[in-house]
Parts: C-alpha cells; sequence; structure tokens
C-alpha cells in the first residue's frame, strides 16, 4: 500500500495515482475504485481523493461518468504531453514575469539596503533553505516571501505592488514547477550570492544573481517545452 508524505497532500496525490495509470496499475478504459476506497488506502480525506481526480480528469488522464465511476481514459499519455506543453508554457510566462520584476529589484534594493535589513533577510533565506526538500507549498511560500522582501527593499512601492500582485499567480505556478520537474537546478548558491551582493551594495553583482537564479530555470523550461 502506498503512502503520502506530510505536506501538501492533492499534488502528491495526483502524482501517485498518475504513475499508477502509467505503470498500468489500471488499464486504459478500467474503472479506478471507489472514492471512499482511495481514500481509506491512502490515509486521506475523501476531498482530496475528489480534487486529484478532478485535476487528472482536467489533464485527459481519467474520465468521470456520474453514476457510473471514474476510468483511466483510452490514451492518456498524449494527454499528457499536451498538459506538459501547456503547463510549461504557463511556467514559463510566470518566470518571464519575475524576471522582469526582480533584476530591477535587485538593482534598486542594492542602493537602498540599510545595514538593519540585511538580518531579516538573511533570516528568510534560513527559513527558505530549511523548507528544501519539504513540502512544496512551504518551500515557495518561504522562496517568495526572500524575494519579495528584496523587491519591497527598492523602495519602490509600484514595484512592490505589481510583485505583491503577481504572487497569487506565481505561487500556483511554482508549487507545479518544483512538484513536477525533476531536473529543477538547486539555485541556492545563487540566493547567498544576491544576499551577500546586497549586504555590499553591489547592484550589478545582485543583478547578476538574481538573473543567473532565474534564468537557469527558464532554460529548463524553455528547453522542455521545445523537446
Amino acid at each position: 500500500m502506498s503512502r503520502l508524505r506530510h505536506g501538501s497532500v492533492v499534488p502528491q496525490l495526483e502524482s501517485l495515482l498518475r504513475e499508477r495509470i502509467r505503470a498500468g496499475r489500471w488499464a486504459s478504459g478500467e474503472r479506478l475504485p471507489s472514492e471512499v476506497r482511495l481514500a481509506e488506502e491512502l490515509g486521506v480525506g475523501r476531498s482530496t481523493v475528489r480534487e486529484a481526480v478532478r485535476l487528472l480528469q482536467r489533464d485527459g488522464w481519467l474520465v468521470v461518468r456520474h453514476g457510473s465511476g471514474t476510468f483511466v481514459a483510452d490514451e492518456p499519455s498524449g494527454a499528457a504531453d499536451v498538459h506538459d506543453l501547456l503547463r510549461r508554457a504557463r511556467l514559463l510566462e510566470a518566470f518571464e514575469v519575475r524576471r522582469a520584476l526582480e533584476v530591477e529589484a535587485a538593482r534598486l534594493a542594492a542602493r537602498r539596503i540599510r545595514p538593519e535589513d540585511v538580518q531579516d533577510l538573511r533570516e528568510r533565506l534560513r527559513v527558505r533553505q530549511e523548507r528544501i526538500g519539504g513540502d512544496p507549498q512551504a518551500f515557495v511560500e518561504a522562496d517568495l516571501e526572500f524575494h519579495q522582501a528584496v523587491v519591497e527593499l527598492s523602495g519602490n512601492a509600484v514595484l512592490a505592488g505589481l510583485y505583491a500582485a503577481a504572487r497569487p499567480v506565481l505561487r500556483p505556478a511554482l508549487v507545479d514547477l518544483v512538484v513536477h520537474e525533476s531536473d529543477l537546478p538547486d539555485m541556492s548558491y545563487a540566493h547567498a550570492d544576491l544576499l551577500s551582493a546586497l549586504e555590499r551594495g553591489d547592484a550589478e553583482a545582485a543583478i547578476d544573481a538574481t538573473v543567473e537564479h532565474l534564468d537557469a530555470v527558464l532554460t529548463l523550461i524553455r528547453t522542455e517545452a521545445a523537446g
């Protein structure tokens, strides 16, 4: 029996069910166990099963026939390929927005940061590092908190407002990235370089660290979307 780890449950359950379909646990056209049975087997709530099934139905892996049950789609792999392309397109757009906002924020923050701000950033970075490999949502939230703080240190209220407005779009896209992209590079060193550059007041180095961080992920997304 497969059990889920602590943390964000729906993405884990979605991935688990998708892997079972890929492995042939249920053949094309076969009916899945009932919502109640899956919930009991996996130790989750029925609402969690329902949401994971909804996501898999949206992506073409499952077909829900009201009154009959949930069935594996006839050609789930092809639907998954299309979904992956669309998902990466959304990720690409989200990271292009991040890059536009965070590069300028890093430049301004390096010029305007105060000594007392450095310790706060260091603490936010510590929390981010502690959450690597854990719950994807908790990690993404800590990562965004660090970058939001950098943007706010730019001293530009409009820039900070734009970033805050973008966070509801960025958050699910980034969680999706962490959950699905096994080749996602660990850019911890670039975050440390950014903090160091800000502490020194080195605007060019702060920009370089921000670009290195975001461009590494952008390259991954563009490569996989093209391939």
